[in-house]
């Protein structure tokens, strides 16, 4: 069973979102520094860490402003009630795994053989990159962001409503933990629209599907995922 906390940024009073949850990054990539800047919009506090040390995020986090800190890869793990994993696949095992387990993780990761190197598992179908990193950390692990272009992800937040407001994809075999993260994907702006469990549901928007980096709304990735 995931650790839920249910607080919604965008709907909660000021006052009330000093008791949002806190979010981990780890990876401040593009796809990382676009979440934590729409995490901490929103009011959530968050802690952004890379590979290099959080001596050297010291910019972002000035950009970001008070509700961001930096920490190492560890601390951010800890740190994080829910904890965004944004790394090249091939660099998964480098994830502290203690401080994961049983907590809801975003996996935003994909795996691509040029960059990553050949997994012969994921080369063959056997099983999938989402599958592999929950298996290492033990976590409630979300695919989510992972097909949308971090630039959208930046610029494209919309109101509730709007008809321009775009649609990101989802997959997870906890219910719970989808939930929090499809909440969250809702609050920064977007439509969450879930494509089903870990393994296939996460197939289904992995590079080389018809939504992968797809601009559609939630209408149309939805009868996309019931016909495929």
């Amino acid at each position: 069973m995931a650790r839920i906390v249910r607080v919604s940024a965008e709907r909660a009073p000021p006052r009330e979102r000093r008791n949002a949850m806190r979010i981990g990054i780890i990876g401040a990539g593009k796809i990382g520094t676009a979440l934590a800047k729409q995490f901490t919009r929103v009011g959530y506090d968050v802690a952004v860490s890379n590979s290099r040390g959080p001596e050297t995020l010291a910019g972002l986090v000035e950009e970001l402003g008070d509700r961001a800190r930096a920490m190492t890869a560890e601390e951010a793990a800890e740190y994080g009630e829910v904890v965004v994993i944004s790394i090249p696949y091939g660099r998964y095992r480098e994830v502290p795994a203690a401080p994961l387990r049983d907590k809801v993780v975003i996996d935003t990761c994909n795996y691509y053989p040029e960059r990553d190197g050949h997994d012969p598992e994921l080369d063959n179908d056997d099983t999938t990159s989402s599958e592999k990193i929950r298996a290492h950390t033990g976590a409630n692990l979300v695919k989510a962001f992972n097909a949308i272009y971090w630039e959208n992800l930046r610029d494209r937040n919309r109101p509730k409503g709007a008809p321009d407001r775009l649609a990101i994809p989802l997959s997870g075999s906890d219910e719970d933990a989808r939930a929090v993260v499809a909440a969250l994907i809702r609050d920064i702006g977007f439509d969450p629209v879930e494509a089903g469990n870990l393994g296939q549901g996460g197939r289904k928007h992995q590079p080389g599907t018809e939504v992968y980096g797809a601009e559609i709304p939630a209408e149309r990735m939805s009868e996309i995922f019931r016909t495929s």
